[in-house]
């Protein structure tokens, strides 16, 4: 790659790694599987950046990859391995560290199925329109709206259970 090219993938990365990584954890929802999506999207950004560079929404073609990526992870056999021989404790009930709202969004968002959580991901944590969803996932605006639709109705159940168990 040319120096300019290599200082345009360097000044986008620069801009756009916060939001990558935070898509990345609505996606997965593990800090560390995140990361590794991030990492290899980033790669194959690199690879392909003169194509990239050329392509009419940047960061449809990025949310793309990224997306691929997150199925390819989850298609993985060793990707189901639990490393360790006992989970990481909790916090104790009741307890409110400021990060409950956000857990119980992370618990019902890996309750989608892998479609409607990446549509919902992009819509409304990427700021995407349906237009751009379509595009980054490679099928039609229709199957957007459904998916974020059927996504959105089992997120609010899925919120209000944990409200009213909180509430228990």
């Amino acid at each position: 790659m040319r120096a300019d090219e290599d200082r345009e993938y360097v000044d986008y990365v620069r801009v756009r790694l916060p939001r990558l990584h935070r898509m990345a954890y609505m996606l997965c929802s593990n800090a560390h599987q995140a990361d590794d999506i991030v990492q290899a999207t980033l790669t194959a950004l690199y690879v392909s950046w003169r194509k990239a560079a050329t392509a009419d929404n940047l960061d449809g073609f990025v949310h793309r990859i990224m997306v691929r990526r997150f199925l390819d992870e989850r298609r993985r056999r060793w990707s189901r391995v639990l490393l360790g021989d006992h989970m990481p404790e909790t916090s104790a009930p009741g307890a409110d560290d400021g990060f409950s709202e956000r857990d119980a969004l992370v618990a019902a968002l890996r309750t989608l199925p892998k479609g409607q959580r990446a549509v919902v991901v992009l819509r409304y944590f990427g700021d995407l329109s349906v237009e751009q969803t379509a595009e980054a996932l490679g099928c039609s605006t229709g199957n957007v709206k459904s998916q974020c639709a059927r996504g959105l109705a089992t997120l609010r159940e899925a919120m209000m259970t944990a409200a009213e168990r909180e509430q228990a």
